[in-house]
C-alpha cells in the first residue's frame, strides 16, 4: 500500500505530534490506549516523524489526556445514546474508533479540508459518521447541524491554537446552536502555554500558541450559559492512575509531585468539562 505524502506546517503539523505520540503509546506493551487505528494510520504516513522528538513521557502524558476525555464522552453517550458528538479539530485522532459509539449516534469529525482529505485516505467510514473539511473558526459549518439532540463536542489540543477573540466566539455560536450539551477540551496558564512552547515537538513545527485560561469560571463569565461542571489539573498525582504515571520517567514523575504542591504550578494544564 502506498504511503500517503503530508505536506502539513505549523499548526497542522501538530496534529502529527498527536498521532504519533498515540501510535507509539499503543504499541507499549501496557499500552492505555490500545489505538490500533492510530498505529496503523501512522505506518501509512511518509513523513519523518523522528523531527519531531517524541519522547515515552510525551506518549503517555497525551495517552492520559485523550482516555480522560474519551471517559467522559463514553459518560455522555451513556446518558444520550442517541447523542451528536462534534470532534472540533479532529485531525487524524481516531477517537470516533476507540470510543465506537453505539448506532444510534451522529458522529462529526471537523478539521481544515486537506486534513480532512487525509483522514478519508487513512481511516475507514462506518456508519453515522460524517467528515466536515472546514476552519471550526468558520461559522457556516455548524448551521446544517441537527439542533434538536442532545450533543457532546470535544476539543483536544485545539484551543490554545485559536487566537484569543476567537475562542469565546466558537463557545457562543456551540452554546446558540444547542440547548442540551456538553462540551470538554484541555486548557493552559500563560505560563503553561509558554511552556508548551518550548517543548521540541512544538519547536519543530513551528506552530504559534494564542489562547489561554488562568480561571475556568471566566469562561462562564465570557459566554452567557457555560457552567463549569469538572476540572482536572495536570499535575495532580491524585487525578490519574498512579499505574499510569508510574510510565513516566523519574524526571516527569518528580515535576508532577513537585508542580502538584505549588497551586499555580498545578494549574497551568487543566481538562475541563462544561454543560449548557
Amino acid at each position: 500500500m502506498q504511503a500517503e505524502t503530508v505536506a502539513l506546517t505549523r499548526e497542522k503539523e501538530t496534529l502529527l505530534i498527536t498521532l504519533w505520540a498515540k501510535a507509539g503509546e499503543s504499541l507499549l506493551p501496557d499500552s492505555l490506549l490500545k489505538d490500533r487505528f492510530a498505529a496503523e494510520a501512522a505506518t501509512r504516513i511518509d513523513y519523518d516523524f523522528a523531527r519531531l522528538k517524541v519522547n515515552r513521557d510525551l506518549m503517555v502524558g497525551l495517552a492520559m489526556r485523550a482516555h480522560a476525555l474519551d471517559g467522559w464522552t463514553r459518560d455522555f453517550l451513556g446518558r444520550h445514546p442517541e447523542a451528536l458528538v462534534l470532534h472540533l479539530g479532529c485531525g487524524l485522532d481516531s477517537r470516533v474508533f476507540r470510543i465506537d459509539p453505539p448506532a444510534g449516534v451522529d458522529w462529526y469529525d471537523i478539521d481544515y479540508p486537506d486534513v480532512i482529505a487525509l483522514r478519508q485516505k487513512l481511516y475507514p467510514a462506518r456508519d453515522g459518521y460524517h467528515l466536515i473539511g472546514s476552519s471550526v473558526t468558520e461559522p457556516g459549518w455548524i448551521a446544517g447541524l441537527p439542533r434538536d439532540r442532545p450533543t457532546m463536542i470535544v476539543a483536544e489540543g485545539l484551543l490554545l491554537y485559536l487566537p484569543e477573540e476567537e475562542v469565546p466566539l466558537l463557545l457562543e455560536r456551540l452554546v446558540q446552536r444547542s440547548p442540551s450539551a456538553e462540551i470538554v477540551f484541555d486548557a493552559y496558564s500563560p505560563f503553561g502555554l509558554r511552556l508548551i512552547a518550548m517543548q521540541p515537538s512544538i519547536k519543530a513545527t513551528g506552530a504559534a500558541l494564542h489562547w489561554s485560561l488562568d480561571d475556568p469560571c471566566e469562561l462562564e463569565r465570557q459566554v452567557p450559559g457555560l457552567e463549569l461542571v469538572t476540572e482536572m489539573t495536570a499535575y495532580d498525582p491524585d487525578g490519574y492512575d498512579p499505574a499510569q504515571i508510574a510510565r513516566m520517567s523519574w524526571p516527569a514523575r518528580f515535576t508532577m509531585q513537585f508542580f502538584s504542591l505549588i497551586p499555580p504550578l498545578a494549574r497551568i494544564g487543566l481538562l475541563l468539562r462544561y454543560r449548557f
